[in-house]
């Protein structure tokens, strides 16, 4: 079970150039802002990837707005894990639960949650916050990831798990976000 102690969310290459050619853009968006808002609610600490900026583009407006003061770690690896900036500021944390969102599916987000297993994290891919082009090569890496031990987990489900009761101001907003 995730714990909101223990958890950091790592949102991959969710660019400019890049996100507007995902399979159900728009709901990714909307999941991935979900999971982020319901982060910031509980606590739970932000690391913001990109895969070549130059090439393609900025985090989009709808998931960097919400993210104010967080620089994202540039990296030219598929696999954040073999980034020493990523690795070093993930490390800092002293957390060892990860929650992936971002794209896509069967790459960064694949070798990514794959890397963070094999260095000890406990690692649950947000299925509803990651997409790649084609659906295809999104259940090929969830499939993946899922046969090399990776929990899938979803927006709702991650959420509520870190949450853990149904009371308080934490679960009003909560229940606001996700509705």
């Amino acid at each position: 079970m995730l714990d909101r102690e223990h958890t950091v969310l790592v949102v991959i290459d969710v660019q400019e150039k890049l996100a507007r050619t995902m399979h159900a853009r728009e709901i990714l968006f909307d999941n991935l802002q979900r999971l982020i808002k319901g982060s910031k609610v509980l606590d739970v600490p932000v690391l913001l990837v990109e895969q070549y900026p130059k090439g393609l583009g900025p985090t989009i407006d709808e998931v960097k707005e919400l993210l104010p003061g967080i620089r994202p770690i540039v990296k030219d690896t598929f696999n954040c894990c073999d980034n020493d900036e990523f690795v070093k500021m993930l490390a800092a944390f002293s957390r060892k639960q990860v929650l992936v969102a971002g794209i896509e599916a069967h790459i960064c987000v694949y070798q990514t949650a794959v890397g963070l297993q094999d260095l000890g994290y406990e690692v649950q891919v947000v299925a509803d916050a990651v997409s790649s082009r084609a659906l295809g090569n999104k259940e090929i890496g969830l499939r993946k990831m899922e046969r090399y031990g990776v929990d899938i987990t979803s927006v709702e489900t991650a959420l509520f798990e870190l949450l853990r009761a149904a009371r308080g101001e934490e679960f009003k907003e909560i229940l606001s976000i996700i509705k």
